[in-house]
């Protein structure tokens, strides 16, 4: 077990026999990637918020019942995504997704107006494309590729065998491209 695991399962194990400072470490890890899943799937940032408060708070309630051996952060995520995708058929909101978390991104090497406008555009084209795949393909990119999940990961993250995450992933990049390529005309 690496370092990270081993601290982490010891947090996981303070945490279950009820020490809250144990349990706040273990959001604060994870606060970040819970509300970029959370956000992905809402596209809202108020959604978000509170999917993910409401998620770590149901993660906390059961801890008990999470298994020792496996691995946290996936467990995790699972429990926010499922808050989150409650969230937003409740709120009938139509995703729109990707664009703020590519714009939340920042280089820190200044491009040239012409490069900026070019990147633009082909950024906004990618996201166009992704928001027009099914929730199924968009989730399983989102997950390996912009939160840069492994698959044993996402596979935890989604409920789903590494496998059917395999084939998700070709499926969907497919389409992705498909839709892009139509994008173009």
């Amino acid at each position: 077990m690496e370092d990270s695991q081993l601290a982490e399962a010891k947090l996981v194990a303070r945490a279950k026999r009820g020490e809250l400072r144990a349990y706040e470490q273990i959001v604060e890890r994870h606060q970040a990637t819970a509300f970029r899943v959370a956000w992905l799937i809402t596209a809202s940032s108020a959604d978000a918020e509170e999917a993910t408060q409401d998620a770590f708070l149901k993660a906390y309630r059961a801890l008990s019942r999470f298994r020792d051996e496996a691995p946290l952060r996936p467990w995790l995520l699972r429990i926010v995504a499922n808050e989150a995708r409650n969230r937003r058929v409740a709120a009938s909101r139509r995703e729109r997704l990707a664009l703020r978390v590519l714009e939340e991104r920042h280089d820190d090497a200044v491009a040239s107006p012409e490069t900026a406008l070019l990147e633009s555009d082909t950024r906004a084209e990618l996201l166009g494309a992704l928001q027009r795949l099914d929730e199924r393909d968009r989730l399983v990119i989102v997950c390996r590729y912009f939160l840069d999940l492994t698959e044993a990961e996402t596979a935890a993250t989604l409920g789903c065998r590494r496998g059917t995450v395999k084939s998700r992933l070709s499926r969907a990049l497919a389409r992705l491209r498909t839709e892009m390529e139509d994008a173009r005309g």
